[in-house]
């Protein structure tokens, strides 16, 4: 029996070069790292360049604890030029980079196999080499209790095509507000908030839809539950990894039997936690347990 849950974070990996200098992260990288911080055995899979960018992130994973199934490939290390707006950051993202590239080897098989919970997202699948490795481990995680697709819209990265068929893969689904109003648009939906959260429930027969609306409240929705937090009010250094510090706090505390209550409370608290200090890898205050 396993001492821990098994979670893995598949995709992009990569500095976010902010206004204060670069800040290691990504998207399910973060959400590794967060779940790591709450008591998960937590693995990030992705790829890095031959270059000196690679080897200062390998060592930025090494001194911050993130086991991580990376491999080297012929392309640049990936990077994206992070602007703040009153703490809120803006995109800018390099393509045809390492984590586009990212290679299905064995071991990242077997752990997949072995896997609790997964979590993955859109722009990671931009390029087929890296979207075939997602869906490949998906398939192969016959017993992943959670499957997140974390939809992570940025720039022009998206279909709803993509989104469509990465749904079908998933069985959670996080999204933003300003996600939901994409999503509204591309499916046509005419209805509140909280609606569209239960129509992709029914529509894809997912087990839980998670929505954050940044400082005014979140909404994590099942079935037959609906928990809704307002969000605290706190100093802001920036919002940086903030949802994904929620989405792995929250699924590691549901993999550990917290309800949705619990588990939703905790994981405002710890995106409220990693808001009020600069770059997405802030370590919490208190790890989960049973």
């Amino acid at each position: 029996m396993k001492e821990k849950n098994i979670i893995i974070g598949i995709g992009e990996l990569l500095w976010d070069v902010l206004p204060s200098g670069k800040k290691a992260g990504g998207a399910p990288v973060n959400f590794a790292f967060h779940a790591s911080q709450t008591g998960a055995d937590a693995y990030a899979i992705s790829a890095l360049g031959k270059d000196s960018l690679g080897d200062e992130l390998l060592q930025e994973l090494n001194n911050n604890g993130i086991k991580y199934l990376v491999e080297k490939v012929s392309y640049p290390t990936g990077t994206v030029d992070v602007k703040l707006d009153n703490g809120i950051p803006h995109y800018t993202i390099n393509e045809n980079v390492a984590w586009d590239y990212i290679p299905l080897t064995d071991t990242m098989k077997q752990l997949a196999v072995q896997a609790d919970a997964i979590c993955f997202g859109t722009l990671a699948q931009r390029n087929h080499v890296s979207r075939n490795t997602t869906i490949e481990l998906l398939k192969l995680a016959e017993n992943c209790v959670y499957k997140l697709y974390d939809i992570n819209l940025r720039q022009h990265f998206y279909s709803k095509e993509l989104i469509e068929n990465s749904l079908l893969y998933a069985n959670a689904f996080k999204i933003n507000e300003e996600e939901i109003e994409i999503l509204k648009d591309l499916f046509s939906l005419r209805m509140e908030n909280e609606q569209v959260c239960h129509w992709f429930i029914s529509q894809y027969n997912l087990k839980l839809v998670i929505l954050t609306a940044g400082s005014s409240y979140s909404t994590v929705c099942t079935f037959g539950e609906t928990s809704t937090i307002e969000t605290p009010r706190i100093n802001v250094a920036d919002t940086v990894g903030a949802g994904d510090c929620f989405s792995g706090v929250l699924i590691t505390s549901l993999l550990i039997g917290k309800t949705l209550a619990e588990a939703h409370r905790m994981a405002v608290n710890a995106a409220a936690h990693v808001c009020s200090f600069p770059g997405a890898w802030v370590k919490h205050t208190e790890t989960i347990t049973k």
